[in-house]
């Protein structure tokens, strides 16, 4: 199944969309911004990324772990990001690198179950995570799991973890963005497919309208960056204009099924 999905040409990508869960929120807690919605409810919905070239196999963030998921109240969890790689035929050998966006327990839950994956992180997100403000701060501490970033960190030992600085051309039609914003070393991904330039936004804005209304979300490390990232994020996608948010659920009726995938969580970006 996956090797019919790879394009021919080099510097050309498939990607994917996986959607591992999905919940139901008040919209209070998801927009910063409150209005005569805010006591509405909204679906959100979980998702990894997989983008396929002629000869690699790269996974963007590592969704929420089994175990984590049986902790919390209200997930619809429709199995682990793993199994649903193994749906399209994939074992965790086959992910060359993974790309976290940022270091959210829901954005790194199955970093442990990639034996042989580089990782591919932010160094200013990872050492806000490491330093000292993350423990002040409060308010974003329950949103890390120190596990998932002591593993990130001692894949450095065996040379399979690449810390950033900025913006970087990590393969021939595949680059990763600092944006900043949700959290102190966001990235974007942008991909280039054959519809064009696709920017996987993740949680630089987790639904079509952060972006579409420039209406940020409600967690959040600093908020002019969070919408200095809606600026970047459209301009990176200057062209297709194809922006996929990191939780909305609208992303699963916007684009067309994988064929013959068993469970029917995963479509097509471009």
């Amino acid at each position: 199944m996956i090797d019919a999905l790879r394009p021919a040409a080099a510097g050309t990508w498939t990607v994917l969309a996986l959607q591992y869960a999905g919940r139901t929120a008040l919209r209070s807690n998801l927009f910063h911004q409150r209005d005569e919605r805010s006591t509405e409810n909204q679906a959100v919905a979980y998702y990894v990324w997989l983008a396929l070239s002629d000869t690699r196999t790269v996974l963007i963030d590592a969704g929420i772990s089994p175990a984590t998921a049986e902790s919390m109240d209200g997930l619809d969890y429709h199995g682990s990001p793993i199994d649903l790689l193994g749906e399209l035929g994939l074992t965790p050998n086959d992910i060359g690198t993974c790309i976290l966006t940022h270091l959210h327990y829901d954005h790194t839950g199955v970093v442990a179950e990639l034996p042989t994956a580089r990782y591919v992180v932010q160094r200013k997100e990872l050492e806000y995570w490491t330093g000292p403000w993350a423990t002040r701060i409060t308010r974003e501490q329950w949103l890390h799991s120190g596990a998932d970033t002591e593993h990130i960190e001692s894949a450095d030992r065996g040379a399979r973890l690449d810390l950033v600085d900025g913006d970087l051309d990590l393969f021939p039609g595949l680059s990763v963005h600092a944006v900043g914003g949700h959290t102190a070393g966001m990235q974007v991904v942008r991909v280039n497919t054959e519809r064009g330039p696709v920017v996987l936004a993740s949680d630089a804005s987790h639904f079509y309208e952060n972006i579409e209304d420039d209406s940020p979300f409600a967690i959040l490390h600093a908020l002019p960056d969070m919408y200095g990232a809606f600026d970047r994020i459209r301009e990176l996608a200057a062209g297709t204009g194809i922006v996929v948010p990191g939780h909305d659920p609208l992303v699963r009726r916007r684009f067309p099924a994988v064929p013959d995938a068993p469970g029917a969580h995963a479509v097509i970006i471009g």
